[in-house]
């Protein structure tokens, strides 16, 4: 069976490099780690310039950009909801989310929430690229996190055959919908 240690980097497309490391360090004090450029792909060969750059977002984690200016225009799935893909980075507690998001709004910044998702609570903004980013911070108990681990095969099992939201869980959101 593969170990797996962590992940090592995850990689999303930007439109200008430089603008997209200095977002990153100024809104959410990343270092900038390392930056890669060559006119070929070493995996595929392809000719295609393209530069690579590499942030520290934490205890071994890296968030990865290219831009890849030969390329058309960047853009995004028109099928899939602007809310569902995205980036989400832990804080240590209620405080310091609050702090960020009055020093992202205090940036020009655009913040929706706090939103309260019962184990965690959450803010939403957007990088210059279009990438959702989440800011959140644990709130759940760790019976809540051992009921939600128990129900989720149950979950996934009954999702798989009706495509209907089971009610398992619905405790988590209970409150954003009354």
């Amino acid at each position: 069976m593969i170990e797996l240690k962590q992940i090592h980097h995850v990689a999303y497309r930007c439109n200008d490099a430089k603008e997209t490391v200095e977002f990153y360090q100024r809104t959410l004090g990343m270092e900038f780690l390392v930056a890669i450029a060559e006119d070929r792909v070493p995996s595929t060969k392809e000719p295609d310039p393209y530069m690579h750059v590499f942030l520290d977002a934490g205890q071994g984690n890296i968030l990865a950009f290219f831009e890849l200016p030969t390329q058309p225009s960047m853009g995004r799935d028109p099928n899939t909801p602007v809310w569902c893909q995205h980036i989400a980075f832990e804080v240590s507690n209620e405080t310091e989310l609050l702090a960020a998001k009055t020093e992202l709004e205090q940036q020009g910044l655009e913040v929706l929430g706090p939103v309260e998702h019962g184990i965690i609570r959450s803010i939403y903004f957007f990088d210059p690229n279009g990438h959702r980013l989440e800011l959140t911070c644990r709130t759940g108990t760790q019976e809540q996190l051992d009921e939600l681990k128990r129900v989720a095969p149950l979950m996934l099992e009954e999702w798989s055959q009706t495509k209907k939201a089971p009610r398992h869980a619905q405790w988590l959101h209970q409150q954003e919908f009354e």
